[in-house]
């Protein structure tokens, strides 16, 4: 294992995950500085707690044996197995903790095989906090939706159901939200040469700055748009918006597509 300081389980006995009502983590990537940025931001969110860290697949395996984290965030681009090779071996030993995917990986096979081992979220870098912290805490309540459910009926079922499978039908706006700005911004993202930041979509659109910012994120939040960042010399990246070649519409509400 890497990463790590001091004994292998900072919050709890080893092989007991993590202390009280926490969700254990163990982070799993082979760059020790990316490491220690998502270890810190896992921490900022509770009730979640890291319980370790592992650089390598062989790690990984050998961490969950011993931690019995409840989530993994499981990197693919390790250096001695391709990450969703660990998935299947965690099962074979018994392991039944959850993976929810962080990398690079952008190729279709990369996603689809991650569904089919079960993830319960995929997350692409490079990434800031709060796309982080939606995501966790969206598992914390369906983790808790599965453990405090008491199955009498279908309804019971159903209700497990609805929060681990994704909606098919695009959500409505959000408040405040207007479907003539929302196509607005969406054209001219999609017919964007490249990438467009918030300013650049504010100066194209005409409408405000902020405003262009709260559409390109709701954008990304339902995937019509993938984000970047782009470092500068001082100061903090700034974020740049890609339109992901989704179906004209698919961010707006059902009413408002032809």
């Amino acid at each position: 294992m890497t990463g790590t300081s001091g004994p292998p389980d900072a919050t709890g006995t080893a092989g007991a995950g993590a202390a009280g009502g926490a969700i254990g983590v163990l982070v799993v990537d082979d760059d020790f500085m990316v490491a220690r940025v998502h270890r810190a931001f896992v921490e900022r969110v509770e009730p979640f707690r890291v319980v370790g860290v592992a650089g390598t697949g062989e790690e990984a395996l050998a961490a969950v044996a011993e931690l019995r984290p409840d989530l993994v965030l499981l990197d693919l681009y390790l250096p001695d197995v391709f990450g969703l090779d660990v998935i299947p071996r965690l099962r074979a030993a018994g392991h039944d903790c959850d993976v929810m995917v962080i990398s690079a990986a952008r190729e279709a096979d990369a996603v689809r095989g991650a569904v089919r081992h079960g993830v319960v979220d995929y997350l692409l870098k490079p990434f800031e906090f709060e796309d982080l912290r939606v995501r966790l805490e969206r598992y914390a309540v369906q983790r808790g939706r599965l453990l405090g459910t008491v199955v009498r009926s279908q309804a019971d079922v159903d209700r497990v159901l609805a929060g681990a499978v994704p909606a098919v039908a695009a959500p409505a706006l959000p408040k405040g939200m207007s479907v003539e700005t929302a196509e607005l911004v969406e054209r001219t993202l999609r017919e964007a040469d490249g990438t467009l930041s918030a300013s650049e979509c504010a100066a194209l659109t005409g409408v405000s700055r902020v405003s262009a910012r709260r559409y390109l994120e709701h954008f990304h939040t339902v995937g019509t748009a993938e984000v970047s960042l782009r470092y500068g010399v001082a100061g903090r990246p700034e974020r740049r918006y890609r339109f992901r070649g989704a179906v004209t519409g698919l961010a707006l509400p059902p009413a408002a597509r032809p």
